[in-house]
This record gives structure tokens, sequence and C-alpha cells, in this order.
């Protein structure tokens, strides 16, 4: 199941507030403000600035 379209339109970045996407595979959600992804796990976007990864080291 894929993340909801509007849960989508209401989360933002953690850290800057800006806003976020989807990446290609669907399973992380792009600040491209902060460089950072953020984990989609069991359709559950884990949404802590301590666990997101630097875009450059995932693929988007």
């Amino acid at each position: 199941m894929a993340i909801d379209q509007h849960l989508l339109e209401l989360l933002v970045c953690p850290q800057c507030k800006g806003d976020i996407r989807l990446n290609a595979k669907g399973d992380g959600l792009i600040c491209d403000a902060c460089k950072l992804v953020y984990e989609i796990r069991d359709d559950i976007p884990i949404m802590l600035i301590e666990e997101a990864k630097p875009l450059s080291e995932t693929a988007s």
C-alpha cells in the first residue's frame, strides 16, 4: 500500500518545515532544501531528523 496522497500534502520536513516529496522508489520522502531523505517503513514515514539519511547516500 502506498502512502496516502492527502497525508503527503500535510507532511513537512521536521528540520526546516519545508516541502517534501516522494522519491522515485516510493520508499522515502525527500527534502530538497535540507538534502535529507526520511525513510518510509511499513507505509509509515519516519519523520525523525536523527533517522534521516543524506540525499547523497540514496537514489532519488
